[in-house]
């Protein structure tokens, strides 16, 4: 018997099964691999054309993507536009993705995709519930836009400047050089102080004066010194207000408005103390600094009277000693 016709006569044969052992059917292992090929041949042309249609979505998906990004920017919105632009491309994407899956596999159903997609996604929400709160987070500050780039902002116990306001966070750097990065959950959930909202800003310090100056000449001085500082805006006005009476002065606020960004602010703050103090001085009106009056025996009338009459005593006593020796001294002179 030749090799051909007993491997033959090996893949016809069709053994019953033996309890206790291993059957190994070989003819039916390469009837499965047989129907397997076969049904991959008849599929390939689906496949081929899957995988064509997969292509061209990528190109589509950036195609798009990009178109937004655009359109957004020509509008001013060019940080709206990069998130809206990679949500777009990422959603076409996805559409291209189940296309190309029920033409390679005819028999998957889009709405059995759809009920795929339904369970993964409550799995994926549950696995990034944060991520998607920062992401939906990002979409509404950029939507509502509380704050644009370059405003300057105070959330939480962070201040300075926005950066950049990403999918996932929102970018600030400091006044002293830090970055910052803040959850957009954070942000959006929180109170956000913007302090750059408006063109001008208003700052206000407290000017002691001694209750012996003339506080009306005093504050007209503070006042016309204030308008005179290189900074203070001409559209809003000084004020100089009485604002309190403290024991060792009289208080008067001043108040003036500067441009809102902080290094305006900064700088003028520094020139209108400098002026005013150079002012005052000139003018010669007291400054004074806080009096502090020590009561020793408060407590007590009698005793601290009593202490009082002692130190009388003992001062009388001391000043009769010395001139009845003064008195002897010249007398031994004299002699």
């Amino acid at each position: 018997m030749t090799i051909p016709l007993l491997i033959s006569s090996i893949l016809q044969e069709n053994p019953k099964d033996q309890k206790g052992e291993l059957d190994v059917n070989p003819a039916s292992i390469i009837e499965k691999l047989d129907t397997w090929l076969d049904g991959f041949i008849k599929s390939l042309p689906n496949i081929l054309i899957g995988i064509v249609v997969l292509i061209a979505f990528i190109y589509i998906s950036r195609w798009v993507g990009n178109l937004v990004k655009k359109m957004l920017k020509n509008k001013g919105r060019q940080n709206f536009g990069d998130l809206l632009g990679a949500f777009t491309r990422y959603l076409v994407m996805i559409a291209g993705i189940a296309l190309a899956l029920t033409i390679m596999a005819p028999n998957l159903s889009p709405a059995d995709l759809i009920a795929g997609m339904g369970v993964s996604s409550v799995a994926i929400g549950f696995a990034f519930q944060d991520i998607l709160q920062n992401w939906l987070a990002g979409i509404l500050i950029l939507l509502r836009q509380p704050f644009e780039i370059g405003d300057q902002i105070i959330v939480n116990d962070y201040e300075g400047t926005v950066e950049k306001i990403k999918t996932r966070a929102t970018i600030i750097t400091t006044y002293d050089g830090k970055r910052v990065v803040i959850p957009n959950n954070t942000v959006y959930n929180t109170s956000v102080v913007v302090k750059t909202a408006h063109d001008f800003i208003r700052s206000q310090y407290d000017v002691g004066l001694g209750y012996d100056e003339n506080y009306m000449e005093a504050m007209k001085i503070l006042k016309e010194t204030v308008e005179k500082c290189e900074g203070v805006t001409g559209e809003k006005p000084v004020e100089t207000l009485v604002w309190d009476q403290s024991d060792s002065w009289l208080t008067i606020r001043v108040r003036w408005w500067t441009k809102s960004d902080r290094a305006s602010v900064v700088q003028v703050w520094s020139r209108v103390i400098h002026d005013t103090q150079k002012a005052m001085d000139e003018a010669g009106i007291d400054l004074p600094f806080p009096t502090q009056v020590e009561v020793q025996n408060a407590h007590d009338l009698k005793e601290a009277r009593e202490d009082l009459d002692r130190q009388f005593s003992t001062d009388k006593k001391v000043k009769s000693k010395k001139a009845s020796e003064a008195s002897k001294t010249s007398d031994d002179e004299t002699k």
